[in-house]
């Protein structure tokens, strides 16, 4: 039964290639048949224009009054011997073309006729057109689908119904496992052998029948080893390289390029489909090794540059796959076999680079440059993960100067021949660079990732200018994100618990940090010398000048920070102080920041730093007054307190004056305090400023006064309510003299206010629980502050009163201090 189907499927498999032949060769002759009638007629076309210029009578001294037409109808042809029959002869005429007869100048008219078919096609304007315009306008439908897409989805759909067909003869027990693999092989020499006929006048359908045929023989081969185990894993991985190489030289006889990407696509999907999850590496890779030369000296010779692409990328995609199953976390896995079949795919790929380039004599391309910096990247990577189990990663530093060495032999090869890519020898240089400065720390402490990166981001922006390829500068785009994620990552490690802790300066993380500081300020610098408008698609250089600016901020804050922190934890250091010289460092590096905006003269940046002061200064009211009061009662009440816990608070202090200053100071230059920010800022200055005092005077009043036997909260109840009563008055006299002197009516309002609140506070709060001498104290204080203050207010009430008109008769552009005229 089993060989009467095969027989009866063979019979039919030809019968169907017959008639498919026979039907083709009939289209073939209707097709011959159709061109002869075509050529008749156009011949019949000619020998009728030949003779139409003899049939117009001569035009003798007459003026033109219009066109002569073709054809006129007044004057009969004389007889012509008519042509041997033609059968349906009456369409002679080939559509006629728009033209436009050339004018006759009057003199011409009298000595020469212009023939009327001599006429010269009118130039048409076309308006420039898109690529996809052309692609729609250009597209033959018919051609693309009857040539490209019908073929592919009928060798798929006869694939398809062939397994449907050997599905069901499996299913009912029609056939034994060796007849199965008989039915697809000879199923896959059927398609090979009318592709093999039709191979001359069919060239594109002969592939697709092809690719087809091979499918079914791999297909076939992986089912007779994995289900029916017909093979050994031996004998089944021989007849997929032999499919393959055969593939190849269907390639190479029928010289079409998708009849070798099958082939590669088979080649490297022969080891998945016999694999049994045991399978030798070395044997492995010695094939993939011999199938990436064999491809890539067949790319070589017939040009296909495709199949380097495909080979790369499958290389990649089964060494990386196997080094994170069977090297990484595995129990003594082989290191030297990752490593040396690694170092063997690297050169392959690099020295293909190398020799297209220079036989072809022509520049990089994007693909190319891609291919080279991501062939290197990912050697690199490898080598680094493969050396550091090796020795404790001490050849690392050597293999990255290795690196180097091999880069600079060709860097300076290509140097020496004028012919080379101008482009390939900046690259390498690059990279020379880059492996040259990470060979040191990488050999010394490691971070060689974010070292990497840092460098490799500043040597792309350098090379992408000096060669003009825009692809470059976008990889330096992104390199540099990468490095900023890799810091970050880095940066965690300073709350590891380490036996031997990190040194003051000179520590890995520190260095790390400095180098990413390094490389912003570098790429900046680069950045400022940019010509181009667009550095990428939706980022102009501008925009990504600011963005690396701000980045480099950020970049040096965070450096700076987290090793202060972590050597302040280090050595013990108590909450407050550490809390007190962290603040510090903010301050400081708030100050050094709006001084340095102002010098960029950028009003954006200045008021967004500006903003941050603000908040800086909120958030010391908020947030350190509260650390300095918990400080300062440490030291009184608790035994062992030291008092610099406390008098650290003074660092920040300072820092906060000095941005309340500078702040006022940028609001009075561009605003005017007359205007409603100016007047918002004199409000809340003048309340922190209050604040301030208020607690340094509670500060030093209890650590002056206090004894041990009372308690806090008694002693600054009266301070709160003696002091500040005197503090608030003279703030009060202050604010009105320099509102007087510089003629700040908001000032004036604010000490008025400030004297309302203090006398409010004083009668309503305290003088309950003043003591006799603190009453006696506090209201003599006030009366004479209040005495002064209203006799200044009445000595310069009518000079104030007349600036301020005269202020307000002054023109909104005309600045205050303009003389008026």
């Amino acid at each position: 039964m089993e060989i009467f189907l095969l027989l009866l499927l063979v019979v039919m498999v030809l019968w169907f290639g017959n008639q498919l032949l026979t039907k083709v060769g009939n289209q073939s002759q209707e097709i011959r048949f159709l061109n002869e009638e075509i050529q008749k007629l156009r011949e019949q076309v000619k020998e009728q224009r030949k003779v139409t210029p003899s049939e117009v009578p001569p035009l003798v001294a007459q003026p033109i009054a219009a066109p002569v037409p073709p054809r006129p109808i007044a004057t009969p042809p004389p007889p012509i011997p008519k042509p041997a029959p033609v059968p349906r002869e009456q369409p002679l005429q080939e559509p006629a073309i728009p033209s436009v007869p050339v004018p006759v100048p009057p003199m011409a008219a009298f000595t020469t006729a212009v023939p009327p078919s001599e006429t010269v096609e009118a130039p048409v304007e076309t308006a420039s057109e898109s690529i996809f315009s052309n692609f729609r306008k250009n597209l033959d439908w018919e051609k693309f689908i009857g040539e490209n897409l019908i073929n592919k989805l009928g060798i798929a759909i006869l694939v398809l119904g062939i397994g449907f067909f050997v599905k069901y003869a499996i299913d009912q027990d029609w056939i034994n496992e060796v007849g199965r693999v008989a039915i697809g092989i000879l199923a896959g020499g059927a398609l090979l052998g009318v592709a093999h006929r039709l191979r001359k006048d069919y060239k594109a359908f002969s592939s697709v029948l092809v690719g087809g045929g091979m499918a079914v023989l791999y297909f076939t081969i992986a089912i007779a080893f994995h289900e029916y185990q017909l093979f050994s894993q031996t004998v089944a991985f021989l007849i997929m390289v032999v499919i393959t190489g055969f593939t190849i030289f269907l390639a190479v006889a029928y010289d079409r390029m998708e009849l070798a990407v099958l082939a590669l696509i088979g080649g490297f999907g022969s080891p998945f489909m016999i694999s049994t999850g045991e399978g030798n590496y070395v044997v492995l890779f010695t094939f993939v090794l011999t199938l990436n030369l064999g491809i890539l000296v067949l790319a070589y010779f017939k040009k296909w540059n495709l199949l380097n692409i495909i080979a790369y990328v499958f290389t990649i995609i089964l060494y990386s796959g196997w080094l994170t199953t069977r090297v990484v976390g595995e129990a003594d896995p082989p290191y030297t076999g990752a490593l040396v079949f690694a170092t063997i795919f690297y050169l392959v790929f690099f020295l293909m680079n190398i020799i297209n380039n220079l036989r072809e004599q022509r520049k990089f391309t994007a693909p190319e440059i891609m291919m080279l910096l991501s062939n290197t990247f990912l050697y690199y990577s490898a080598g680094m993960y493969v050396l550091q189990q090796v020795a404790e990663g001490a050849y690392q530093g050597l293999f990255t100067a290795a690196i180097a060495v091999f880069n600079f032999g060709f860097a300076y090869l290509l140097y020496q021949n004028q012919k080379a890519d101008r482009n390939l020898v900046y690259l390498l240089i690059g990279l020379v660079l880059t492996f040259l400065s990470l060979a040191a720390p990488v050999q010394l402490e490691g971070n060689y990732i974010t070292l990497f990166w840092a460098l490799e981001a500043v040597l792309l922006l350098w090379l992408s200018q000096r060669s003009g390829i825009a692809l470059i500068r976008v990889a330096s785009v992104v390199v540099l994100a990468l490095m900023f994620g890799s810091l970050l990552i880095d940066w965690t490690e300073y709350n590891a618990s380490y036996t031997v802790p990190l040194r003051i300066v000179f520590n890995k993380l520190f260095v790390t940090g400095l180098v990413a500081v390094s490389a912003l300020a570098a790429t900046l610098w680069l950045l400022r010398q940019e010509t181009e408008l667009v550095l990428i698609r939706m980022l102009p250089v501008p925009d990504y000048r600011a963005m690396v600016g701000v980045l480099l901020v950020i970049c040096l804050y965070l450096t700076l920070l987290l090793e202060l922190r972590y050597q302040l934890i280090r050595y013990e250091q108590p909450y407050s102080t550490t809390t007190f010289i962290l603040a510090f460092y903010n301050y400081l590096f708030l100050v050094g920041l709006l001084l340095f905006s102002k010098r960029l003269y950028l009003q954006q940046l200045t008021n967004a730093i500006t903003g941050l002061a603000v908040l800086a200064i909120v958030l010391y009211l908020a947030l350190l007054h509260p650390t300095t009061m918990l400080a300062r009662d440490l030291y009184l009440t608790e035994p062992g307190q030291k008092l610099s816990s406390f008098t650290w608070h003074y660092l920040p202090l300072v820092l906060v004056v000095v941005l309340m200053a500078l702040v006022l100071r940028l609001v009075h230059q561009q605003l005017g305090f007359k205007s409603k920010i100016g007047k918002v800022a004199l409000w809340f200055m003048s309340f922190v400023a209050v604040f301030i005092l208020s607690a340094e005077l509670e500060h030093l009043a209890l650590l002056s006064s206090y004894s041990p036997g009372s308690t806090l909260a008694a002693q600054l109840a009266q301070i709160r309510k003696i002091g500040f009563a005197i503090l608030w008055g003279i703030c009060s006299f202050a604010f009105m003299s320099i509102g007087m002197s510089y003629k700040l009516k908001t000032l004036r309002i604010i000490s008025l206010s400030l004297f309302f609140l203090t006398l409010l506070k004083l009668f309503l709060f305290d003088i309950r629980g003043i003591s006799e001498g603190g009453k006696i104290a506090a209201f003599i204080c006030l009366g004479i502050i209040l005495l002064v203050v209203s006799f200044m207010y009445q000595k310069l009430k009518v000079l104030i009163l007349e600036d301020d008109a005269n202020a307000a008769t002054v023109l909104p552009d005309t600045p205050a201090d303009a003389p008026q005229l």
